[in-house]
């Protein structure tokens, strides 16, 4: 089996941050307890990686890693003792923007790397992407953004699968990477500048 690939350490840890803060942000804007900012920083952080590694058999990433719990517990605890209005604006929308295109990227690497088919890598690399958000906001009780319009699951189906196609071509890796993160973004990035959306169903029954 070829080894999984693994992002630098430093831009993992930035990654799982950003979505940590994510979490941490919606509880704090709840007016939740700290425990629940805690809990709320882990599941975005690490959700969509650690379905992942279950579903293709893998190591939980973040149990193996000392630093992964460390670094959501001191976003949490950033999070619950500055103010919110530090946090407002599209600065967090960007970041997110950017974590979502680089984990889609490196989930489906990764599934690849454990001898999963194309297909089903790209949904891997699309869960690594989205579901630590999706269970931030059924947690929260609020609509997930799989049922908003905005293109935020295109843009990470949309890396995934320019990082399969790219290593079934046999391309270099790191290049196949950075333009399907970069592919990824800028899709995301023109919903969030021009509010881009899917249409909705509208047949008549």
């Amino acid at each position: 089996m070829t080894p999984p690939p693994a992002l630098p350490p430093l831009l993992d840890l930035t990654g799982i941050a950003v979505f940590a803060l994510s979490g941490a942000l919606l509880a704090a804007k709840m007016r939740q307890t700290i425990v629940s900012v805690v809990f709320f920083a882990l599941v975005t952080g690490v959700g969509g990686g650690s379905v992942r590694d279950l579903l293709i058999d893998a190591p939980v990433f973040w149990v193996r890693d000392p630093w992964v719990a460390p670094v959501i517990l001191m976003i949490a605890f950033i999070t619950w003792f500055t103010p919110s209005r530090w946090w407002e604006g599209k600065m967090l929308d960007w970041a997110d923007a950017v974590g979502l295109a680089v984990y889609s990227v490196l989930g489906t690497a990764k599934a690849l790397a454990y001898g999963v088919a194309p297909v089903p890598a790209i949904l891997m690399g699309v869960i690594t992407g989205c579901v630590g958000g999706i269970i931030r906001d059924v947690l929260a009780g609020r609509p997930s953004i799989l049922m908003r319009p905005e293109l935020y699951v295109t843009a990470a189906a949309l890396s995934a699968t320019m990082c399969a196609l790219g290593t079934l071509a046999g391309l270099p890796l790191f290049t196949v990477w950075a333009i399907a993160a970069v592919a990824g973004f800028c899709l995301r990035g023109a919903a969030l500048i021009w509010n881009i959306e899917l249409p909705a169903y509208s047949r008549d029954p």
